[in-house]
């Protein structure tokens, strides 16, 4: 099965107010009043003016993400850490194989990364994701790790994310089915 993240990532609230007059904003509501902002062509077009540009090459340790992210790109997510930290996230990955990026931002300036992972031979907790997300403020909680925790598992990819806010779906959408599913079942 494959995963794909393109996103922002940051206080609902912040992102709820830095994107209510854009046409291509859809924010995923994720668990501690976090929300996803997922990214697409159309968003950045939107942000920057301009399309965006994809390195040709795999993402590594000198050039984390896929997506190029442009200084006209950067100074718009710099600008929206005024109000909070803010983090850019992006992982892939198909059969077992993947990496994982991430970078914050946080009074207009990078606050930390941005970093990357193709092996996974440290800890969960120190995986890029999970660590830009403790930077952002994520609690531990009965989840694996901060990733889980928030909710970045419920969707696999963009589309799903897209999906995901435009019903305006909570993170525990698929736990509250599955506890309903478990209710009628031993009811019944």
């Amino acid at each position: 099965m494959s995963y794909q993240l393109s996103a922002v990532v940051a206080d609902a609230e912040l992102l709820r107010e830095q994107t209510a007059e854009l046409d291509h904003a859809v924010l995923g509501e994720l668990r501690q009043d976090f929300a996803l902002l997922p990214v697409t062509p159309q968003l950045v077009e939107e942000l920057t003016g301009a399309l965006p540009d994809f390195s040709v090459e795999a993402p590594d340790a000198d050039h984390p993400f896929h997506l190029v992210l442009s200084p006209a790109l950067t100074d718009v997510l710099a600008g929206w850490s005024g109000r909070g930290p803010v983090a850019y996230l992006e992982a892939e990955f198909f059969g077992g194989e993947g990496y994982q990026s991430a970078v914050v931002w946080l009074g207009g300036a990078v606050s930390w990364g941005p970093r990357f992972d193709g092996e996974f031979a440290v800890a969960r907790a120190a995986w890029p994701i999970n660590s830009a997300l403790v930077e952002l403020g994520a609690e531990p909680g009965p989840w694996i790790d901060a990733f889980a925790e928030l909710g970045l598992h419920v969707e696999r990819d963009t589309a799903g994310w897209l999906a995901h806010g435009r019903r305006r779906l909570s993170a525990d959408y698929w736990d509250d089915l599955a506890d309903e599913w478990e209710g009628r079942q031993s009811a019944g």
